[in-house]
């Protein structure tokens, strides 16, 4: 075992433990607040309801500990044995082609991620099946399944190809070629989030046009006095696979579109269903999207330019378990940073769910604004509670560290606000 390995499993193990405190803290908050319902949940929902959520919530936490410990235990013959003896059997050194380097690659990354189908296949036949949640066939599984990978190793070769081909034309030219690959990179990820509505998603659902009525009318309406435009609105069937339901809206620009779920539409009367969309499009009003794009570029590159540094070590290389041969080799490099990094930048997860969280408020807000009153908001967010099982008083460290969106009663305390 290098220094290299141990700090990577030292990491592994600390980012293990933390986990599965906060989970342990969360499961033993819902176990006992499972036995007495709090008098704060009676007006969100009845007692069976209650126990429902509790039990669905101690099921989940219960599988995903039991996921991080099998992720945890995985990854140690990984780092020690299978990435330096699948890049010693099947070279992607730069001295081979970039097609073949970027298979090689995702092809790699792909196996490792077959175990995950068995918790996948659990999910959604027995813990999902068992709350009355999963509407998919074992047929539809497979087939998505199938469809996912071909699509992950098609996109994946595409974008693995692009980068090792800019290294290795840039990187002749400039020392500041992380920063022109990442940019070209970057742009290539925008194409990909404004085909994919259009002809990623229907490979896996069908999207209609929302039927004309009161609905259609309302939701226009509200885009013309919110200032958001939208040529259509969309319902995507998402109850054919499970009885979640969502609402987002896609693209940006004249390419955006506003996707309802079908499962929404049945659940919610007319002006919560609007009081959601005014939320979503507060995402977009206030300038959620393009300070995420800010971010991720600058992230983004500011990982291009470790990554620049990394190529130049071959003690990282030879920590790797890798020969000399594969000094300036991307790909590997890529490959390491995708596998391992998260046990790092893990860390960093509540200072991203904290803005995450502000931005949750201001869109709330707005909706607030928009529909002239807090109520449709509450009583939408009520629904989604129930209809989804959410747990509305988890861990207050869980929500610290985790949770993306306030709870429930933040947000209805927040909305009540004068």
């Amino acid at each position: 075992m290098t220094s290299i390995q141990l700090i990577i499993i030292v990491a592994a193990f600390f980012h293990l433990v933390v986990e599965i405190l906060l989970k342990f803290l969360d499961l033993k908050n819902t176990l006992r607040l499972k036995e007495k319902q709090p008098e704060e949940t009676v007006s969100l929902m009845n007692g069976d309801q209650w126990l429902k959520t509790s039990n669905y919530t101690i099921a989940k936490t219960k599988l995903s500990i039991f996921e991080d410990l099998f992720g945890f235990v995985l990854m140690i013959p990984i780092i020690l044995f299978v990435f330096p003896w699948v890049f010693r059997t099947w070279s992607a050194s730069s001295l081979n082609g970039v097609f073949s380097c970027a298979f090689i690659s995702v092809a790699f990354l792909m196996v490792l991620q077959l175990p995950g189908l068995i918790f996948d296949w659990y999910k959604q036949f027995q813990l999902e099946e068992r709350f009355g949640f999963n509407k998919s066939t074992l047929k539809l599984w497979v087939a998505d399944k199938i469809k996912e990978n071909i699509l992950g190793l098609l996109l994946g070769i595409l974008l693995f190809a692009l980068i090792i081909w800019l290294f290795r034309e840039l990187s002749n030219f400039s020392s500041y070629w992380w920063f022109f690959a990442f940019t070209a990179f970057f742009l290539l990820q925008l194409t990909l989030m404004v085909l994919w509505p259009k002809f990623i998603l229907p490979l896996f659902n069908k999207l209609t046009p929302l039927d004309d009525g009161n609905l259609k009318s309302r939701l226009f309406s509200l885009g013309d006095r919110t200032g958001f435009a939208a040529k259509t609105i969309e319902v995507i069937d998402g109850s054919k696979r499970s009885g979640h339901s969502n609402a987002f809206f896609t693209g940006f620009g004249k390419f955006r579109r506003i996707v309802l779920y079908d499962t929404l539409i049945d659940q919610m009367e007319e002006e919560e269903i609007e009081a959601v969309l005014a939320h979503e499009i507060g995402h977009y009003k206030e300038g959620h999207i393009p300070k995420k794009l800010i971010l991720s570029f600058l992230t983004g590159l500011f990982g291009f330019y470790a990554i620049s540094i990394c190529l130049e070590q071959s003690w990282l290389y030879s920590g790797l378990g890798l020969s000399e041969s594969y000094v300036g080799s991307i790909s590997v490099i890529l490959i390491a940073l995708i596998l391992f990094v998260p046990n790092f930048t893990y860390w960093l997860t509540p200072i991203s769910n904290i803005f995450s969280r502000k931005h949750e408020y201001e869109a709330d807000r707005f909706a607030k604004n928009a529909m002239n009153t807090p109520t449709y908001l509450i009583s939408a967010l009520q629904k989604l509670y129930r209809e989804n099982l959410s747990h509305p008083l988890p861990h207050p460290y869980l929500v610290f560290f985790h949770y993306s969106h306030p709870t429930f009663f933040d947000r209805k305390k927040a909305l009540e606000k004068k």
